[in-house]
């Protein structure tokens, strides 16, 4: 991998983990267009390090909050808007975390075709404008009771599909339980960060049993690049998603579809 190849890969890596277009899409289709060989396992470990410190950042005072609220609970305490957040959160992340460690052999043997990505990126940006659309959108993160947290967990399994986007998926089964666009962003965000450090923590033990050459100076810089993209990417879609909607990218993710299928059709 050249300089120039790690500066796109992770540029594109923070700009679209957070945003609902689907990162693994792009993450196929770009090393296609350029006829590049595939960025290798060091590489994603590096990017998603670089993710996860964006978030951690960005989400640092409410995720602090959270814990402290979740241990005064524990403690003896009693319930908070923090403290039932951070329950959200946990339930929200139980599905995932059983399906994945169960069914991860099998997703990456039978679920990684283009035809799979493409389906999963235009099918799912449709569910994602029609949640925006007819979604009612009166509620905050905060009002999030339990079975609302499994049930966009529940969704959030769908991500392990290539193509779905995590962040989309679990922006639309928020935005249907009638969350707002922010409140649902939001949510999805701080269920990244379980999500994040479970995906980095598996890439990294596969990893350590690797024995491909690795170019320390590209994954820091890539970490690095991904880190500062991906801020600057949770910043700006949490300024303006109110005023513009989802539909600017379920339209994107249907053009994204459709190139993905011109290519491998």
């Amino acid at each position: 991998m050249t300089w120039w190849q790690s500066v796109v890969l992770a540029l594109l890596q923070g700009l679209t983990e957070f945003l609902p277009i689907s990162s693994s899409g792009h993450l196929v289709l770009v090393p296609v267009l350029a006829g590049w060989q595939d960025q290798g396992l060091a590489f994603d470990v590096a990017v998603h390090f670089g993710t996860l410190a964006a978030v951690l950042i960005y989400f640092r005072r409410d995720l602090l909050a959270m814990a402290g609220g979740w241990f005064r609970q524990v403690g003896g305490g009693g319930p908070s808007p923090e403290s039932r957040l951070a329950w959200a959160v946990i339930v929200g992340t139980l599905p995932l975390g059983l399906v994945g460690f169960v069914g991860h052999d099998w997703i990456e043997a039978n679920l990684r075709s283009a035809l799979v990505i493409a389906a999963a990126t235009g099918g799912f940006g449709v569910a994602l404008w029609l949640a925006d659309a007819f979604g009612a959108q009166r509620r905050s993160e905060d009002s999030l009771r339990l079975g609302d947290a499994l049930l966009v967990g529940l969704a959030q399994v769908l991500a392990l599909i290539p193509g779905t986007s995590r962040s989309g998926i679990t922006m639309t089964a928020a935005m249907a339980l009638g969350l707002t666009r922010s409140a649902a962003a939001r949510f999805s965000f701080l269920l990244s960060v379980p999500a994040i450090l479970a995906a980095t923590g598996l890439e990294t033990w596969n990893l350590i049993e690797s024995t491909d050459p690795v170019r320390w100076d590209i994954l820091a810089g890539a970490t690095a690049i991904s880190a500062v993209t991906a801020y600057l990417a949770i910043r700006l879609f949490l300024g303006f998603i109110e005023r513009i909607g989802m539909w600017p990218f379920a339209v994107y993710r249907l053009v994204l579809a459709a190139v993905i299928l011109w290519l491998v059709v």
